[in-house]
């Protein structure tokens, strides 16, 4: 298929920098990304984009806030804690565009799973499975003066970060007192696993499969059990550069708007696969990012590959639209772990850094749909529903909880596990319950 002779709804002489430098990391969900680059989806916007290929998230962060890269597939976090100052850099960045929802796994090594299994009270186990046999096992562990077991992440305040934390804590774990967590690369997470160095680890794929693909690991739950159809990566720029580059930013997201439709076709996933699997991109066995892409998931290597056909999902279920209430959950997590140190106005933060309005204006021009509101409740859907005309998925957590984005400290109370540096009077007194008409509940 090629579209470079389509008529494109936008006027490439517009554009106040054809020539654009995109950031990516070696993960599956980088496939709008590579499909708009491979099939021309951004040359018919008069784009010249060169996709850069960079080690870790760190980098990615870097490059984006010195103006090497004009934009970058990011954590879904990333924008936020960049312009909150968390971490080395204190930049304003912002996303109008999710690249994907789902995505990731928890995955331990083998050595791990079978001590979990001798302290599992109803073995044997099968995935998705909660956090309490870790815990039983930790406690057992430190009683007997052993070291603490290491888990790895892929940037301290990821979304594999708070998925992590949020399934251990649910089992009464502290993971900033009962494991080491450390920062891995994505790409780097099975050989630190092969080599000992970690006994867990939180990403995204193809690494999970690569795992447990090479006998190394079992995946115990995934992203999408965690939380349903939840954010994962992002298009992110600089404030400033979206500011200086509008056009420019509107024929990103076109583009990438089509792409992420054209992957998420059925019929076209297995070139998506061929398309990756790379080494300019991914640079892994097409049989590994095979079984996520085609909507299966392999937890262990004796068992055959299960039907998960939303574990990556592009385009359905509203998965580009930067819904606002999803940056409060995720500001909810930082604070909860003391990743952020002082109040905010978390509502204020959340719309200056998610800009759906910015995505509305590209979707409006190529004739697509997309929630008239930008906030809505999670943890209410166990099925796809419907909002606007517009299918969204299920939204379900995996403890039953739910999340009012109109009262984020209340949720924030309701955690027993917690390390919360700011006061919950500081945070109650800036951030009282909103009166809004904005955000759309369980009953509609």
């Amino acid at each position: 298929m090629d579209n470079t002779n389509d008529t494109p709804a936008f006027d490439p002489a517009s554009l106040e920098k054809p020539e654009v430098n995109i950031g990516f990391i070696p993960l599956t969900d980088c496939a709008p990304l590579v499909v708009a680059h491979e099939k021309g989806f951004f040359n018919r916007y008069g784009l010249d984009v060169t996709l850069s290929k960079e080690t870790s998230w760190a980098n990615i962060r870097d490059k984006v806030a010195v103006g090497i890269l004009d934009a970058a597939q990011m954590l879904a976090t990333m924008p936020i804690a960049s312009t909150l100052g968390i971490g080395p850099i204190e930049k304003p960045m912002l996303t109008a565009f999710g690249l994907d929802l789902n995505g990731n796994a928890i995955t331990v090594s083998e050595s791990l799973y079978r001590r979990l299994g001798m302290h599992e009270s109803d073995a044997p186990m099968h995935a998705p499975v909660t956090a309490d046999a870790l815990k039983r096992l930790i406690d057992q562990e430190r009683q007997a003066g052993r070291p603490p077991l290491t888990f790895a992440v892929v940037f301290p305040t990821s979304s594999h970060t708070y998925e992590l934390r949020y399934w251990m804590a649910s089992a009464g774990i502290d993971p900033d007192r009962d494991i080491e967590l450390v920062v891995v690369p994505p790409p780097q997470m099975v050989s630190a696993m092969r080599a000992g160095q970690i006994d867990g680890f939180c990403v995204g794929e193809p690494w999970n499969q690569l795992a447990v693909r090479e006998g190394l690991g079992r995946v115990l739950i995934t992203k999408y059990e965690l939380w349903n159809n939840s954010p994962e990566k992002v298009l992110g720029v600089s404030e400033e550069w979206a500011l200086q580059h509008p056009n420019t930013h509107q024929a990103l997201m076109m583009a990438l708007l089509e792409a992420a439709a054209w992957v998420d076709l059925p019929e076209h996933r297995a070139e998506v696969v061929e398309l990756i699997a790379q080494p300019r991109y991914v640079n892994a066995p097409r049989d590994v990012v095979r079984v996520s892409m085609l909507g299966t998931f392999q937890y262990a290597r004796t068992e055959f590959a299960r039907s998960l056909p939303d574990f990556n999902v592009f385009h359905r279920f509203a998965a580009n639209f930067p819904w606002r209430s999803h940056a409060v959950w995720f500001i909810t997590q930082m604070l909860r772990w003391g990743h952020l140190d002082r109040a905010v106005d978390i509502r204020a933060i959340a719309e200056r850094v998610y800009r759906p309005d910015l995505l509305r204006t590209a979707a409006d021009a190529l004739g697509m749909g997309l929630p008239e509101i930008d906030y809505k409740t999670e943890g209410m859907h166990a099925d796809a529903w419907a909002l606007d005309g517009i299918r969204l998925g299920s939204d379900r957590f995996f403890d039953g909880g739910a999340f009012d984005p109109n009262d984020p400290i209340a949720y924030l109370r309701e955690f027993p596990v917690s390390n919360t540096s700011a006061s919950m009077e500081q945070l109650t007194e800036l951030n009282p319950v909103p009166v809004t008409d904005s955000v759309v509940s369980n009953n509609e």
